[in-house]
């Protein structure tokens, strides 16, 4: 009778590990960083860059939209420029332990970068720095006005 005790603890056993196991070796996807929206996100030096999106209708210039949060006491101006050229397209500031958002609403004075030239539908390598913190390089989508959310962004005049 022992023997039969102890025959089914040993099968219960082996059937309870065998089956909560498996979760110790599956990937778990809710570990894994990702950017829940449209655009692309990067930490430079101090300063968190999210939802980085250029909205453009094609033409010359391009809307940038993104929001930016400043972790430092004093004010970060960070430049925009597409990665590998010396050239700047613009920059945006960020005042010390703030944040700021462009692209929110109409109101928010999206920057425009008057001589980038981005087709929807693709991806644009920017590089994005502010003093001497290193910069971070981020291929950024470009969109186009069908959403109605970036409607507004898509006319670049």
């Amino acid at each position: 009778m022992k023997v039969r005790a102890a025959a089914i603890a040993a099968f219960a056993l082996s059937i309870a590990l065998g089956t909560t196991g498996c979760g110790l070796m599956t990937y778990q996807a809710t570990t894994a960083h990702y950017d829940p929206s449209d655009g692309v996100s990067a930490q430079v030096g101090d300063v968190s860059v999210r939802n980085v999106i250029l909205i453009s209708n094609g033409e010359k210039g391009a809307t940038l939209l993104l929001a930016a949060v400043n972790h430092h006491d004093s004010p970060a101006t960070v430049s925009v420029s597409v990665a590998g050229e010396r050239t700047g397209l613009g920059s945006f500031t960020v005042d010390g332990n703030s944040s700021v958002s462009f692209g929110g609403d109409a109101s928010s004075k999206a920057p425009v970068l008057e001589t980038l030239k981005a087709e929807p539908g693709t991806l644009v390598k920017l590089y994005l720095q502010y003093g001497s913190a290193e910069g971070q390089t981020l291929q950024v989508p470009v969109l186009d006005g069908r959403l109605p959310e970036y409607k507004q962004f898509a006319s670049t005049k």
